[in-house]
């Protein structure tokens, strides 16, 4: 029997998805900051937009994990060739689902930007304005999420960092450019977004074409990803829901709390992303594992990771706890959202522990490819414990706090389920 991989080579895919992971929601931090000075019906009219662009993006979000898993297991069988042809099946379905992602998106903006904002207005418009333009870059975005799967899934840990930093450097570069120097505002933030997705799809096609695979997956190919694609877009489904309904809520509150809340979620979502590098080792690691016949190692990844997450919440929690007068106030000028904000922190930092072994353990079923499971206990938790408790807190006049706590609940059910799951054998199946 092969021995696990050892705490370097896991640290190794750890960091390259962590620089890759960061990236993004890096480029999101400095946009929120840079419109959240223009005012807060633009900063909550890019929350409203960011979350349905994310809901367009979804339709095809299965690419990444999927890719991982399954180029993961060609590649510990010792077949990278068929690793990469992953790679070719993943992109031509990027491109394809993206285009209709793009049509979707124009066709439904208005009726979804209007339920979101609670009916028509200066935030409806302006979420509009910005969401119409950002939505044309969903292809690349699709792209960059094949194209990261399958490098992931041969453990090729340097190529995605450079692409992605390269494009979100760029449209970091580009945003305050665009909204202030050139005076385009809110508008400019969708340009510049759009400019970096764009160029991170053709990096990623350009690298996957040096590889010199036939770019005509066999139909099997294609048909194969059906089958997690259907429970990881459901389980995408629901999370993306819980996030709508909470922006719908938090929007009825009023604007400080919608402005409050879009920090606090791209603040979320960052610490979440950073978290999820352990997930992405451990979708490589577990899945080659795997392929390779190898269960014991991949029950020995499986807790290694775990441990990681756990350690990596803790400290990402004390940091959010430690900057509570600091933090805030770098993305709004506005008293009244700086104090809706301090009502949502504690929720935001506390969570972060648990976030950090649920997130870890998400890759390792990923990797394993028990998929189903983890759609069915995320519906749980979000649309089962999330959902109701955010509803509830419009009904009930919680504020923003009973919002957050809901989040909190949600991440509790996850971990218990997780930590059950994991700890059993049914997942750990070469």
């Amino acid at each position: 029997m092969a021995e696990p991989p050892g705490t370097r080579q896991l640290l190794t895919l750890t960091a390259s998805a962590f620089l890759v992971l960061a990236a993004e929601p890096l480029y999101v931090l400095v946009d929120t900051a840079v419109v959240g000075h223009l005012g807060s019906v633009q900063l909550g009219a890019l929350g409203l937009g960011g979350t349905l662009l994310s809901l367009v993006a979804m339709l095809g979000g299965f690419l990444d994990y999927a890719t991982t898993a399954r180029a993961a297991r060609w590649f510990g069988a010792g077949e990278r060739d068929r690793a990469v042809d992953e790679g070719v099946a993943a992109s031509v379905l990027a491109i394809a689902v993206g285009v209709i992602a793009v049509a979707l998106g124009e066709i439904f903006s208005r009726p979804l930007l209007d339920l979101l904002a609670g009916g028509p207005g200066a935030l409806e418009a302006a979420a509009q304005h910005w969401f119409r333009i950002a939505v044309l870059g969903v292809p690349g975005i699709l792209l960059a999420l094949a194209g990261n799967g399958w490098m992931r899934g041969v453990q090729d840990t340097r190529r995605p960092v450079r692409i992605v930093l390269a494009a979100n450097a760029m449209s970091a570069v580009a945003s305050p450019v665009l909204v202030y120097a050139v005076g385009l505002g809110l508008a400019g933030s969708a340009v510049a977004n759009l400019a970096a997705q764009a160029f991170a799809g053709t990096l990623f096609l350009l690298a996957l074409h040096a590889q010199r695979r036939p770019w005509r997956p066999a139909p099997g190919v294609l048909a194969a990803y059906l089958v997690p694609a259907k429970d990881l877009l459901l389980r995408k489904a629901g999370l993306q829901a819980a996030m709508l309904a909470a922006s719908g809520v938090a929007a009825r509150m009023g604007t400080a709390q919608v402005a409050a809340h879009q920090i606090g979620f791209e603040c979320w979502s960052f610490a979440a992303l950073l978290l999820d590098s352990f997930a992405i080792a451990a979708q490589s690691l577990v899945g080659a594992a795997l392929g390779g016949g190898d269960t014991a190692s991949a029950r020995r990844i499986a807790w290694r990771v775990a441990r990681y997450g756990l350690v990596a919440g803790i400290v990402l929690g004390a940091v959010l706890a430690g900057g509570w007068y600091v933090i805030p106030p770098a993305f709004t000028s506005s008293d009244a959202v700086v104090n809706q904000v301090h009502v949502l922190w504690p929720f935001l930092a506390a969570m972060q522990p648990a976030a950090g072994v649920v997130f870890a353990l998400d890759g390792v079923l990923i990797g394993a490819g028990d998929v189903r499971y983890m759609r069915d206990l995320t519906l749980l938790a979000t649309v089962g414990v999330y959902v109701p408790i955010g509803i509830a807190s419009l009904q009930l006049h919680w504020g923003i706090g009973g919002l957050w706590a809901g989040l909190t609940a949600s991440i509790v059910v996850r971990l218990i389920g997780m930590l059950r799951r994991t700890a059993g054998e049914r997942w750990s199946v070469a």
